[in-house]
């Protein structure tokens, strides 16, 4: 039998081993759909934290209204200058601050965006306070400010289209680590790695048609996801490089993957296995921005979560997903998805046993 003949007839097993697997198919495909169910059906709900503007240019009202306030608008508004307008809004497109505010005149605009809902109608009733104060001011005379409010995106984009990526995210993340890590030591202590061992097909063979199963798996869940969320109640809607999402998710589950054989190959049962999965997939769930949005933590968290591959993995789909950004946005987080995978792959063929001993 060739080496293809051995890897197609090897995928096919352990494809429809899975699928038989009612347990493991609720778990990798229909448990994080329910999530995205729940989530959409409640993320109008939401809280919020201190608010991000960035100030273009001069708004005497907004200084003012700062200056007056004391510390009681700056619990709630934090404003920082920019030089540059168009950059400002890419920022906000981005995700990075909550809304640009600049004054023409009499009209103080404020750009803002869909990716949070509640932090956006927050940004507009500051800034329609703002503005009804300085109005005040002005007494016994016409209005002398209006506001003026602008998206950053078009209107066809909803909230749906921030929460998906980062619901996918996790799901893959989960898949893959407890999908490599589970099946390795049950191989191992099983005696299965031993039979492989002596069997014709080629060891290489072995894990190249498991790491294929995750993939199309992973695949068949993009596309699910996807569809789910594009049913009216939802409405996502895609556009643009919105199929970069795809390599994305193909580096996230190789990703993934080496970090669940890592944990195989040095777990020797798989009560080890699974503590060590879950003490690594439920944090790098919630520091990657799976759960909630990572700009309403603490600076140390935010910065702890760079450490994770899932912030990579849903920014990158994020950005092309729900921001419209362009191809070239997800490059950075797939190069890192991708050494993650080398390091981890390397990392558990040193620690490799045929034995549970």
């Amino acid at each position: 039998m060739s080496t293809f003949e051995s890897f197609k007839s090897l995928a096919r097993a352990m494809f429809l081993g899975f699928r038989r697997d009612r347990t493991a198919l609720f778990f990798t495909v229909l448990f994080p759909l329910m999530f995205l169910v729940v989530f959409g059906g409640i993320f109008g709900h939401q809280s919020t934290s201190k608010v991000k503007v960035l100030e273009v240019g001069r708004a005497p009202v907004l200084d003012q209204a700062v200056a007056q306030g004391g510390g009681e608008l700056g619990k709630v508004m934090k404003v920082e200058k920019a030089s540059d307008r168009a950059a400002a809004l890419r920022t906000v497109e981005k995700g990075d601050a909550d809304a640009v505010v600049e004054q023409r005149g009499g009209e103080l605009v404020v750009h803002y965006s869909a990716a949070d809902q509640v932090k956006s109608g927050t940004v507009r009733g500051l800034m329609n306070s703002v503005v009804q104060s300085a109005n005040l001011s002005a007494s016994g005379k016409p209005p002398a400010y209006r506001l003026t409010d602008q998206r950053v995106e078009d209107d066809s984009l909803k909230a749906i289209q921030f929460f998906t990526p980062s619901l996918l995210g996790w799901a893959l993340a989960s898949a893959g680590v407890f999908g490599a890590s589970q099946t390795l030591v049950t191989w191992r202590t099983k005696g299965i790695l031993r039979r492989l061992q002596l069997s014709p097909a080629p060891i290489p063979t072995v894990f190249a048609a498991r790491v294929a199963v995750s993939l199309a798996v992973a695949l068949v869940q993009f596309a699910l996801f996807v569809l789910v969320a594009q049913l009216p109640m939802f409405g996502l809607k895609l556009s643009g490089a919105w199929w970069m999402a795809i390599p994305m998710v193909i580096a996230g589950v190789l990703a993934f993957l080496s970090i669940g054989m890592l944990i195989g190959a040095w777990a020797k049962t798989q009560e080890t296995a699974q503590a060590v999965t879950q003490l690594i997939v439920l944090p790098m769930a919630f520091l990657g921005g799976s759960f909630f949005p990572l700009d309403a933590s603490p600076a140390w968290m935010r910065t702890l979560s760079y450490i994770f591959p899932l912030r990579y993995l849903n920014e990158g789909m994020l950005n092309v997903m729900g921001r419209g950004l362009g191809p070239t946005s997800a490059l950075p987080q797939i190069a890192v998805l991708l050494g993650v995978a080398v390091v981890g792959a390397l990392i558990a063929v040193r620690l490799f046993r045929w034995d549970a001993a």
